[in-house]
């Protein structure tokens, strides 16, 4: 177990955490969630002692080893692969090399002999003999080849340190294992592998993670970071949202009997904790869940941002056609014959093994990027607006938000006042004197807010979306997604995040450098279709 008891941390007079006194038990996965801000990697770093609070303690039991997801990159750089792996169990890593350096003595004694005989006890017991063999399975399972197995850190590329930096976390079977967005820098299949293997965990972990499929999968708790304390409550991710909007519903309803109110909520418990027993971690959060009481339920804190698209009108016959489209970069061939046309209803989730290639596709198409060859053409009657990756070009110059969003008024808007500007910078929660912000200092997440301001003003009946989930909190990402779900337009999206590209694709592209495959399913259908990963295998092939 590990618990913190009456932990306190300012910064000047922002408080960050007040007496806070919580724990953690074995057998459980805890999701760490709140705002941007509100401390979540903070409170990872208190429990494992990187930051001291101004008061309060933290309790591990005695002889449990922690694990902590390393987040410097450059930290192992003289270190091979295998041995950064082998290095998250220091006192294994430490016996390893003590009884080496005993063997090496010239002057070997009686008395070292007992000292290496009790230290290959020790070793043995800690797993010791099978290290290398596991740790270069758990670099394999990650997507690290065993050809970089001993390859020095500063010669692989930063993507693949995450993957290691990941292993070495997971490596030996921690006790206690603290994740900070152990998802990062991951593909969709080694994602499922993480999910699996933490559903399947017997331990304790807390994990910080925006990717709500993640948190959903692997936890059986939730424990929300919010005004300077955490609470935690039974269940995932998703039965937290769920269950406190619930609850706030319930209790603004003063005309509903207090009974009724209590039997809907009952009900909604049962219905979850019926669906928990189809997921990975089935008997620990169904468990759960049936012990939870009413009580525990307490309606959200948060304020969700209202992300609203109203098409201006609505999308004719003709769409998009794309024809033999074709992109290469420094000689590799990013995609090639990408042809497809786009229908009324389409919300099209896109897909590649090579993030570079969607963000090509879709600068392509927006006119920011020339394609090497093929065409693309776009209907009369669309309008559309896009959520490009790299959009910090569109804070250069120091604009209020007042004054940046008042560039992209339509043409169509011929009341475009301050009270019209402020509604829609309110819809993202810029409120007060926060309008009066200068663009050239604001957060990554504020800038994704401004940009989707961007988009609501301009109306459009075709929304693109480059990874929109990047640097928003999940507040944001819930109502991003319940936007893009309640969209009468059309959509087309690529992102990290599960949930979005299953909830709102009905349709799924994967671009390939030898053409697409275009399937009308759902996402998880889609991964989940034998026939789709045959031939996806032979597309990458």
């Amino acid at each position: 177990m590990i618990s913190a008891r009456n932990v306190t941390l300012a910064y000047g007079k922002r408080v960050l955490f007040d007496e806070v006194n919580i724990s953690f038990t074995k057998g459980n996965c805890y999701g760490i969630i709140g705002a941007n801000g509100a401390g979540k990697s903070t409170f990872l770093k208190i429990l494992s002692g990187e930051i001291e609070p101004n008061k309060g303690t933290v309790e591990i039991t005695p002889g449990e080893r922690m694990a902590v997801l390393k987040q410097n990159q450059f930290e192992f750089d003289e270190q091979t692969v295998l041995n950064t792996v082998l290095m998250g169990h220091k006192r294994m890593w430490e016996v390893m090399h003590a009884k080496d350096a005993l063997y090496a003595k010239e002057d070997f004694t009686e008395e070292d002999g007992i000292k290496a005989g009790e230290m290959e006890a020790e070793f043995g017991e800690m797993g010791g003999y099978e290290s290398e063999s596991n740790a270069a399975s758990l670099l394999s399972d990650l997507g690290v080849k065993e050809s970089m197995h001993q390859d020095l850190m500063k010669d692989i590329p930063s993507n693949f340190k995450l993957r290691v930096l990941l292993a070495q976390s997971l490596f030996g079977n921690p006790d206690i294992l603290l994740l900070d967005e152990p998802t990062n820098g991951l593909d969709i299949e080694t994602i499922g592998w993480l999910e699996n293997f933490l559903a399947d965990y017997q331990n304790i972990v807390l994990v910080v993670s925006h990717d709500r499929h993640f948190l959903d999968t692997v936890c059986t708790h939730v424990s929300d970071v919010d005004r300077s304390k955490i609470k935690t409550f039974t269940g995932n991710y998703s039965f937290w949202y769920e269950s406190s909007q619930l609850m706030a519903r319930q209790m603004s309803d003063k005309n509903k009997k207090n009974e009724d109110k209590r039997a809907a909520l009952l009900d909604f418990i049962a219905r979850f904790s019926a669906n928990a027993s189809k997921s990975k971690q089935a008997t620990s959060r169904k468990k759960a869940l049936e012990k939870l009481t009413i009580e525990e339920i307490e309606p959200s804190n948060r304020k969700y941002p209202g992300i609203i698209f109203q098409p201006l009108r609505e999308v004719g016959n003709q769409i998009l056609n794309v024809e033999k489209l074709k992109k290469e970069v420094d000689g590799r061939v990013l995609f090639k014959d990408v042809s497809f046309s786009v229908s009324k209803n389409d919300k099209i989730a896109f897909l590649s093994r090579d993030p570079l290639a969607i963000t090509y596709f879709f600068d392509i198409i927006n006119n920011n990027g020339k394609a090497d060859g093929g065409s693309f053409e776009w209907g009369t009657t669309i309008t559309s607006a896009y959520l490009p990756m790299e959009h910090n070009g569109f804070f250069n110059e120091a604009y209020t938000l007042m004054d940046w969003l008042r560039q992209y008024v339509p043409a169509h808007v011929t009341d475009a006042d301050e009270p019209f500007i402020r509604g829609f910078l309110g819809k993202m929660l810029f409120s007060g004197d926060d309008v009066s912000k200068k663009t050239n200092v604001l957060s990554g997440g504020e800038k994704v807010r401004c940009m989707v301001s961007k988009m609501m003003l301009q109306n459009p009946n075709v929304v693109i979306l480059d990874q929109p989930t990047n640097h928003l909190d999940l507040e944001s990402i819930q109502s991003f997604n319940e936007g893009c779900q309640n969209y009468p337009g059309v959509v087309l999206i690529t992102s990290h995040d599960h949930t979005f590209m299953q909830t709102v694709a009905n349709r799924v592209i994967e671009i390939t450098p030898k053409g697409i495959i275009d399937r009308l399913m759902t996402f998880d259908e889609y991964m989940e279709d034998k026939r789709v990963q045959e031939l996806r295998a032979e597309m990458y092939a």
